[in-house]
């Protein structure tokens, strides 16, 4: 019988591609950068919301990470400080490209972003000891979260983030949240990815969100 598919646009290098695999699914990647270390079954280099538009009916799910710039908590200092704000604020056009094929669908985003949030995965719950990394998802079917547990992590918490894995301190010392990844090695092994370089990494979902996700995903296709 054959997997059911799955399309994951503005997919990167496919954190939540693997995830979804994982689950169980045939994943189809779009982005409209070249993506060399694209891990999936099939990759398409296109406007994301054009392609979900043209050929989004084809699929089971639709997952959609639009970029998160705009919504980070750098761009809110910019914005307290008078700073312009270039970014496009891609969530609403893709919610609406997404309800428009009628299918299941999944969107993804950082703290902030303007997305009606259901669940807010956290690294730590999902087995990643030393990894916090909170994203939230939107869909429209109910998905069942897990309560965040990295505050009683018994290890540091490190962030993978930033122009180079330098290992620098990002809180007081008091705190287990003590620095950002020292090397690509320790980031790759926090976040579960051994295929990407420190820029394609530090932007990229943990497959073990998508793969929680993607779970519930098809229990609710095999119900259907």
């Amino acid at each position: 019988m054959p997997k059911p598919r799955l399309l994951d646009t503005f997919c990167g290098a496919g954190g939540c591609t693997k995830g979804y695999q994982r689950a169980g699914f045939y994943v189809v990647g779009v982005d409209i950068n070249p993506q060399p270390h694209y891990c999936g079954d099939e990759f398409y280099q296109a406007d994301a919301l054009e392609f979900i538009a043209e050929h989004g009916r084809e699929f089971d799910v639709i997952h959609a990470s639009p970029p998160c710039q705009k919504h980070v908590m750098l761009q809110c200092l910019n914005r307290v400080q008078g700073r312009t704000n270039e970014h496009r604020d891609l969530i609403p056009d893709t919610r609406a490209v997404l309800k428009s094929t009628g299918k299941i669908f999944v969107i993804e985003n950082v703290q902030g972003a303007p997305l009606r949030t259901q669940i807010i995965l956290c690294g730590h719950a999902l087995g990643h000891k030393r990894l916090a990394r909170h994203r939230h998802f939107e869909s429209n079917i109910l998905l069942f979260g897990l309560p965040c547990t990295h505050r009683r992590s018994t290890e540091p918490i490190i962030g993978v983030y930033g122009a180079r894995p330098d290992g620098h301190r990002v809180s007081l010392r008091q705190y287990r949240l003590t620095r950002t990844a020292s090397s690509l090695a320790e980031a790759s092994e926090i976040m579960g990815i051994d295929w990407m370089d420190w820029d394609e990494l530090k932007e990229a979902i943990p497959p073990a969100y998508t793969q929680y996700i993607g779970e519930q995903l098809l229990e609710v296709l095999d119900r259907a």
